[in-house]
């Protein structure tokens, strides 16, 4: 390799993690501006089938495919539980409670992966640094929201953690049954999964947000400007720049943006959206970082 083109990878692999570091940190604030007007459902509907469409032609233009019935159909399953179960249950999160409270939960993800992988998949067990930090990881979590306090200042509820548990279980399947079925093309599979999202997403809210495409004219310019940040930054480069790193970078360094994204967007919530630190948050915080960084340190 020579010093040009290792320069060039290496600052391709700087960008590609500060752009997964910093958008997908951001992608909660960005929901919580979105849905001030559109309800949740009707939001990730409206993201999700433009961001498809985008990149389903950018994949037929670059992949030169077309999957197969299975493989759609797999894609299909696969969208749903990612993007218009896991993803959406996020933005419903946002649109009750403060945007980095929901990024700190998403951060205990691997920790659904990994048990979810020993219990139904795989049966490999977990190293037990790994197992120390899901068990760290939640112990944090539970400091944050723990039920049994009562909080006289709390001013969101605490129904939507249960939301984000289901969506997070649904993301963890999702992204186990990936390498189990045939998939179609990289791009392509992408694109199928967020067109399926989409249309998932679409139908609820026709059924539980009813009125919500009465709501898309009064979207603000701050409401539209979150919506095409979400579409054109959070999912196309944001994506790509994982798709990227996925493939070019140690697994150990890309995974490093579970514990990013939520300092991320913690530090955004509090700068422009106004949100609360108390200093439980910040103990809260640590923990869960604390764990997911041992979860990631443990992988075998």
């Amino acid at each position: 390799m020579s010093k040009e083109t290792g320069s060039s990878i290496s600052s391709k692999l700087i960008f590609c993690l500060l752009a997964v570091y910093i958008i997908w940190g951001s992608t909660y604030l960005g929901m919580k501006i979105a849905t001030k007007v559109v309800p949740p459902f009707m939001l990730s509907a409206m993201r999700f089938l433009l961001a498809g469409s985008l990149l389903g032609v950018i994949g037929y233009v670059k992949e030169r495919s077309w999957p197969d019935r299975r493989q759609f159909l797999s894609a299909c399953v696969v969208g749903i539980a990612l993007i218009g179960i896991g993803n959406t249950t996020v933005a419903l999160a946002v649109h009750h409670m403060p945007s980095g409270l929901v990024a700190l939960m998403v951060a205990a993800m691997p920790a659904w992966i990994m048990g979810m992988d020993w219990a139904f998949f795989s049966r490999k067990r977990p190293s037990y640094l790994t197992i120390l930090g899901i068990v760290v990881g939640f112990v944090g979590l539970f400091l944050l929201f723990n039920p049994f306090h009562v909080q006289e200042n709390r001013s969101f509820p605490l129904w939507p953690v249960a939301i984000v548990v289901v969506g997070n279980i649904c993301w963890a399947v999702g992204t186990l049954l990936v390498p189990r079925l045939p998939m179609p093309t990289q791009i392509t599979s992408t694109a199928v999964q967020m067109l399926a999202g989409g249309v998932f997403s679409f139908l609820v809210s026709l059924v539980f947000e009813p009125g919500a495409i009465d709501t898309i004219p009064f979207m603000t310019t701050e409401g539209w400007q979150a919506y095409f940040y979400l579409v054109f930054i959070g999912s196309l480069v944001g994506y790509t720049s994982y798709s990227w790193l996925s493939k070019n970078a140690p697994p150990r360094l890309t995974a490093t943006y579970a514990y990013i994204n939520p300092i991320v967007a913690l530090f955004l919530g509090w700068a422009i959206g106004h949100e609360d630190i108390s200093a439980m948050v910040g103990v809260s915080a640590t923990v869960v970082i604390s764990g997911v960084i041992l979860m990631t340190l443990g992988r075998r």
